[in-house]
């Protein structure tokens, strides 16, 4: 009997099993074991569940997808275009992309599926007159139509992607960010880099920007995505450093839902530490809801002459004029 179906019969008998387990009760060694557990992960017979050094192993239930009768022809660009556009992260934390994730997307809310598709791309057509030739979605005109927020501090505004899209909820990258900060997922996380670099290095370079800066995070988490951009995008500029502030209770953005209390958030939880001067700064966050943060944090870097211009940038962002990404 091969490895493969030793590994699955014990996962019939026992369940969730460890490779500790398997290599105690098989008596092979663990390098094979992983190397048979990476094969049937891939043809789907078996899921892994946790991270190391806390990963168990248990068969594969049959997705939502496997018994739904409505089905759709693709062409390869169909399905390429898919897969670069529709993904879905299951409550077991899960991936899915492209076609098998808008079928269960679809199975799950009883709706057709062929349908559903040409509804997905007539959506995803409404919204490719807002990016550039760098992929980019310029937000200054949004900010400057925001009632009450005050003097604009920021020169010129910009993020890779919609947070969501109306219907079919949170963009790919909506996603992704979404999962990354909540689960504070590496995987996740170096998966958004290798996304927005290519269009954040030519975003970089087309506008010469001679220094950079961070947000810093306002909820105290083990893995912070904002410190994993700084030290993952690798940008060769030198780093103004900003700080978090705050009382003896944090108050993050997220839970206010005023416009005037976010604004005052930003303009007494954030500092500036001295720098150098600088002519042109890009500054980075991970979400542009209401732009209050990155506006207030310009007017900050402005007031201590650091840089006589001042670039927001963020990963997703929001097309209306004042609203609150709240679920990060």
């Amino acid at each position: 009997m091969k490895l493969s179906e030793k590994i699955i019969q014990v996962l019939k008998k026992q369940g969730d099993t460890s490779v500790s387990e398997l290599t105690s009760q098989l008596e092979v060694s663990k390098q094979f074991i992983h190397t048979v557990l990476l094969k049937l992960i891939e043809e789907k017979k078996i899921t892994k569940f946790g991270r190391s050094p806390k990963t168990i192993y248990r068969l594969a239930e049959p997705l939502d997808s496997d018994n739904y009768s409505d089905k759709i022809v693709l062409t390869s660009s169909e399905k390429a275009y898919l897969d670069h556009s529709f993904m879905l992260i299951s409550e077991a934390g899960e991936i899915f992309k492209g076609q098998e994730a808008l079928t269960i997307w679809c199975k799950q809310r009883k709706l057709p599926l062929e349908k559903s598709y040409h509804e997905f791309l007539i959506t995803k057509k409404k919204y490719e007159k807002y990016y550039d030739e760098l992929g980019l979605i310029n937000s200054l005109e949004k900010l400057k139509s925001t009632q009450g927020i005050g003097k604009l501090a920021l020169n010129d505004v910009y993020y890779v992607d919609f947070y969501a899209i109306e219907r079919f909820g949170k963009t790919r990258i909506g996603t992704l960010l979404h999962f990354a900060k909540q689960g504070q997922s590496k995987s996740l996380m170096k998966i958004i880099v290798d996304e927005i670099r290519p269009r954040l290095e030519a975003f970089i370079k087309k506008n010469s920007f001679d220094a950079i800066a961070f947000v810093p995070p306002t909820i105290r988490r083990e893995l912070q995505i904002m410190k994993y951009l700084e030290t993952h995008l690798k940008i060769n500029l030198p780093i103004v450093k900003i700080e978090k502030i705050s009382g003896l209770i944090p108050v993050p953005q997220k839970s206010l839902s005023k416009l005037e209390e976010r604004i005052n958030n930003a303009k007494n939880t954030f500092a500036v530490k001295f720098s150098s001067q600088y002519k042109n700064l890009l500054l980075i966050d991970d979400a542009l809801g209401s732009g209050t943060t990155l506006n207030e944090i310009a007017a900050k870097i402005k007031q201590k002459k650091i840089a006589g211009r001042v670039t927001g940038f963020a990963i997703v962002g929001s097309l209306k004029g004042f609203d609150v990404i709240s679920d990060m």
